[in-house]
């Protein structure tokens, strides 16, 4: 089965420590509902950087990574569809989502 990795941008909209616990419980039911779709829940990230063949950038460029997880689905759009319930989308929060390649490394 395809595995689609998520990544995260943006934030969403958080006004108070309330907020964030409201957030952080519908992420849980979020990535609960999904079952077995969550091969990795994957991390939140802090301040990124950059590197380019110029040298190193400050704070991930125009849209830094706000964090990453690890989907299987049959589809594309089965994946897309696993996302758009993703609490992240609330605020400025946007989502990446590519297909992984399955490669011999």
């Amino acid at each position: 089965m395809p595995k689609f990795l998520l990544i995260y941008h943006g934030k969403p909209d958080l006004q108070s420590p309330e907020d964030g616990a409201k957030h952080m419980a519908a992420w849980k039911a979020w990535s609960a509902g999904l079952g077995a779709a969550v091969v990795d829940p994957g991390l939140p990230v802090g301040l990124s950087k950059t590197i380019t063949p110029q040298g190193v950038e400050d704070h991930g460029g125009a849209n830094p990574a706000a964090g990453m997880t690890v989907l299987q689905a049959d589809t594309f759009e089965e994946a897309i569809e696993l996302a758009k319930g993703c609490p992240h989308l609330s605020g400025t929060g946007t989502i990446e989502i590519a297909e992984a390649m399955d490669l011999e490394m």
